[in-house]
């Protein structure tokens, strides 16, 4: 089912019916993309316009397990261990030209902008389950002071403590 990102800031609330009938107006006139104009116009928050296109991407893509994803060593390569967990992401393999990598929902938008600015390459993302996400950083990325639940833990965004490492 497709999601249109104007509906989506509607249905969160962050934005009334008339509001993104304006700001559609807007975007016919000018081609400016809506969620700058839902900012500018209306106040809208960024993180609200952020939270409704992850939304809106996650109803386009599909969700995997990373346990029994195929990886290609060229594609895990792209990223350290630091960047994997900084930022959430796993690389997975290439599909034609594209490079597909997994992130969670929540952090999709991070992800994509880290990917878009570092990685490089063309890339889509595909999502994954916060724990499976957190097994398979683990797996391919071990860093002291992770572990699979470490992916929803903010708080280890930048610091990882020495001495213990990603459980198997």
């Amino acid at each position: 089912m497709e999601h249109r990102l104007g509906q989506l800031l509607v249905t969160r609330g962050v934005l009334t019916t008339a509001q993104l009938s304006l700001a559609l107006e807007r975007q016919e006139c000018t081609g400016e993309p809506l969620g700058l104009i839902c900012e500018r116009w209306f106040g809208v928050p960024p993180q609200e316009i952020e939270a409704a296109w992850a939304a809106q991407y996650a109803g386009l893509t599909r969700t995997i397990d990373p346990s029994v994803e195929v990886y290609e060593e060229r594609a895990l390569e792209l990223v350290t261990r630091r960047q994997a967990w900084q930022f959430r992401i796993l690389p997975l393999r290439f599909d034609t030209h594209e490079l597909m990598m997994a992130t969670t929902q929540r952090h999709l938008p991070r992800a994509l902008r880290f990917a878009t600015s570092v990685i490089g390459v063309p890339a889509f993302f595909v999502l994954a389950e916060p724990e499976a996400l957190g097994r398979a950083l683990c797996r391919h990325y071990p860093l002291p002071g992770m572990t699979p639940g470490s992916v929803d833990d903010d708080l280890l965004q930048h610091y990882a403590p020495r001495g213990v490492c990603c459980d198997e």
